[in-house]
């Protein structure tokens, strides 16, 4: 039996007294919580043992001045970021750090990503929460996809989206291996089914050679 695609999909808040929103992926079935603490976000992620967690938060600091240059690749691209040490940021880029080590140190891969670029690269709503929540669901997601899920849910929604298709190989890296961040790429985005055909084409493929 082909293994499913699972990625964790988080929106990071600075702190742990403000709710993050955690999405679970496992092909086209989707899990999705607030959570507030480190050791709850590790606790779950682990719990699920995804391939790949995909963060909404910057994760890794500039080796001068307060913007990194996957910062300014983005903005040049059209898609602007704030910068890791800009003023606000500094807590939630120290925080992602530390929860990327942690997360790495167990042998998953994890990535940056930013939910608002995601969703303008394949013309999903931006501000729209319900319609974006709409329009996610006509992806073929089911489960959670159901119910109300405010702003932070879906934010992770897409960030696991985004991680999905990291995982076969339908994004663009913006900036470098010191530092980057996964852009789906711009068009009609992949539904759930299109996704899970690739990536279980892409593991026949593997076990093949």
């Amino acid at each position: 039996m082909r293994p499913p695609i699972k990625v964790v999909g988080i929106d990071l808040a600075g702190s742990s007294r403000s709710w993050s929103g955690w999405a679970f992926i496992s092909d086209d079935k989707l899990v999705v919580k607030v959570l507030r603490s480190d050791g709850e976000i590790l606790q779950e992620t682990f719990r699920v043992s995804p391939l790949l967690v995909a963060i909404d938060a910057p994760l890794t600091t500039p080796s001068k001045g307060i913007a990194r240059p996957v910062d300014l690749d983005m903005r040049r691209k059209g898609y602007p970021v704030l910068p890791p040490l800009f003023p606000g940021m500094k807590d939630l880029t120290n925080r992602a750090i530390r929860l990327k080590n942690e997360v790495v140190q167990k042998g998953i891969e994890v990535v940056e990503v930013h939910p608002l670029s995601s969703r303008r690269a394949l013309a999903l709503p931006l501000k729209e929460w319900e319609k974006l929540r709409e329009a996610l669901k006509l992806m073929g997601f089911k489960g959670d996809i159901d119910r109300e899920l405010n702003q932070h849910e879906l934010d992770a929604v897409v960030c696991a989206y985004t991680g999905s298709l990291y995982l076969i190989n339908e994004v663009e890296i913006v900036g470098d291996r010191e530092a980057f961040i996964v852009l789906p790429k711009p068009g009609k985005p992949l539904t759930m089914s299109e996704v899970i055909f690739r990536w279980r084409s892409q593991q026949t493929g593997l076990r093949r050679l």
